[in-house]
């Protein structure tokens, strides 16, 4: 190989190769201990700090941070006005996360975006791994006994599966170096989010699929309800019944929980339209739904109403709404600008995969709120954006 076709890997400051490790230690451990991630997080974000003013750096960052910033914003506004001040307040300890988004932009240059990619692919093949064990060997395969990895919840669980999926897919079908990897663990993916027997991560993960095959190429869009048509008929004729049963649950509108569902959107109108503003206020729910229950509603109360826009409404008001959409607007335009320009569009791809699995999901769970999938998330689609943030502009790279 010519020597002058060698693009040379720049020499990085201490802090920086800190901040980095750090960075990566937040996206092995978000599988496992959301704890072990914060603290990861914190020491990237102090080395990170640091590098910024020993190199008296203008601190840049993606143009979708600005809205994510209102958002944040108008939450706290919101939390100022809720029905328990305290406990919103101390909820909105969550924002801090939303640093991910300058932490990944400024130390996930290049190369680093794509190792970062294959950690989160690695890492959350071995917690499917773990997962499959948990229902094949522990037990863990009914309802009242869910598979949920090394995590506390199953719903985090298998929103991070489908978010690993995303990336695992993509790397599959848009990165032509290494193939043999994502095909190997693809099906572990699949077969420990189909176990956990959460819904909502199937949705998402279907409508990431979608996603992922339109940017392929469009005429793919026609194979997705075939292909899930297909996989429903498998599991439908080879599946254990729990599973069986759980997947007729979708389709069944008299399901309690089907339509608990919809009595939770009703309610969460009565709250919008009784505080178009600042909402009720964050992590009250439980405190203020009895209020706003509807008479078809199952259960008495709910600790949230299984919607992501709703909820943001409901809690927060319909200006931090506008300004969520507004960050989700910026971002897909970011990505899908970055999707075309790329040398190496798997970064891009993973991206959007992971925004329309979070959409698809979040129609039916409120995962922007849950913090290992808020960082999983946020590392994700900050990637691209950082991997090409050192290119000049119209740089005129080809997909």
């Amino acid at each position: 190989m010519n020597s002058s076709t060698v693009v040379a890997e720049p020499r990085r400051h201490p802090l920086e190769n800190a901040g980095f490790l750090a960075l990566a230690g937040v996206a092995a451990t978000v599988h496992f201990s959301i704890a072990a991630a914060e603290s990861f997080l914190a020491i990237a974000l102090v080395a990170t700090a640091a590098l910024v003013v020993a190199g008296r750096e203008r601190v840049r960052v993606p143009a979708m941070f600005w809205p994510l910033l209102v958002y944040a914003g108008l939450s706290l506004v919101a939390a100022f006005f809720s029905f328990d001040p305290n406990t919103s307040l101390y909820s909105s300890k969550k924002l801090v996360l939303f640093l991910m988004v300058p932490l990944v932009y400024r130390l996930a240059r290049g190369r680093r975006a794509d190792t970062l990619l294959h950690i989160v692919v690695t890492i959350g093949a071995l917690s499917a791994l773990y997962g499959v064990v948990q229902y094949g060997v522990l037990g863990y395969d009914s309802l009242s006994r869910r598979v949920q990895g090394s995590l506390g919840h199953w719903m985090t669980y298998s929103g991070l599966l489908m978010l690993v999926t995303c990336a695992t897919l993509a790397r599959l079908l848009f990165d032509r170096r290494d193939r043999v990897w994502p095909a190997l663990i693809l099906p572990a993916l699949l077969v420990a989010t189909v176990v956990t027997f959460t819904r909502s991560a199937w949705v998402g993960t279907c409508v990431a699929i979608a996603v992922l095959f339109a940017m392929k190429n469009l005429k793919l869009v026609a194979l997705a309800p075939v292909v899930v048509a297909g996989a429903l008929a498998v599991v439908l004729a080879v599946a254990p019944l729990a599973v069986r049963e759980r997947v007729q649950s979708m389709v069944n509108l008299k399901d309690p929980t089907s339509s608990d569902r919809i009595a939770m959107l009703r309610a969460g109108a009565r709250m919008v339209q009784a505080h178009p503003w600042t909402g009720v206020g964050q992590d009250v729910m439980k405190m203020v739904y009895p209020r706003y229950r509807d008479a078809g509603a199952v259960e008495k109360n709910q600790p949230h109403l299984h919607n992501v826009p709703v909820q943001i409404a409901a809690e927060a008001g319909l200006p931090a709404l506008a300004a969520w959409c507004w960050f989700l607007v910026t971002l897909i335009v970011d990505v899908l600008r970055r999707f075309r320009v790329a040398r190496r569009p798997v970064l891009a791809a993973a991206a959007m995969a992971a925004i329309g699995g979070m959409l698809g999901a979040g129609m039916f769970e409120y995962n922007f709120a849950d913090s290992e999938f808020l960082i999983l998330f946020l590392l994700l689609v900050t990637l691209p954006l950082a991997a090409g943030a050192d290119e000049p502009r119209g740089s005129g790279e080809s997909a």
